[in-house]
């Protein structure tokens, strides 16, 4: 079974490595977009940077599931400084270069100089190697300065180091 784990962990890392390697057009910056007889404003921005991750194995209710559970620890820097703390679901198909995991995610910290929380929730598959990865924020789940964040997260790891792009609204901001 720990084989079988490691191989989880290493299609994992796959799956990072290559999700994400485009998305629609950037924009740099925060700009803010209002309707005539409109009450709300929406302010939409980017933020790109890099982070470390660690991610440690951690004990499974049933050994021989087949499912692999992790927790994660990043570190984010850039127009995203702060921390997140989360945890990874994991299993393999049956042929090689399938797999999938779901994570959840805490992060904690200053976007753009806003302070507060948001929760991502992160959905990746990997068809017979081809990968899909979608992060996106949980809706509601910005505090303080971050309350009514939605947004989408890419990641890439080139060389071994972890960068994202990060392209992001604030609902009924001022």
């Amino acid at each position: 079974m720990r084989h079988r784990f490691e191989t989880t962990v290493g299609v994992l890392a796959i799956i990072f490595l290559c999700a994400a390697m485009g998305g629609p057009g950037r924009t740099q910056g925060i700009t803010s977009e209002s309707g005539r007889g409109q009450k709300d404003t929406a302010v939409t921005g980017h933020a790109s940077g890099t982070f470390e991750v660690k991610l440690m194995p951690q004990p499974v209710e049933d050994k021989d599931a087949g499912i692999g559970r992790m927790s994660i620890d990043k570190h984010f820097h850039g127009d995203l400084e702060g921390i997140s703390k989360g945890e990874m679901l994991s299993a393999t198909g049956n042929v090689k270069g399938s797999a999938g995991y779901v994570a959840i995610e805490r992060v904690s910290g200053t976007l753009q100089g806003r302070k507060g929380s948001f929760v991502l929730q992160h959905n990746g598959v990997m068809n017979r190697g081809t990968p899909q990865l979608n992060i996106s924020v949980v809706p509601d789940s910005g505090t303080d300065q971050l309350a009514g964040l939605t947004g989408m997260m890419t990641i890439k790891i080139d060389e071994g180091k972890h960068s994202y792009e990060f392209d992001y609204t604030f609902s009924g901001a001022q």
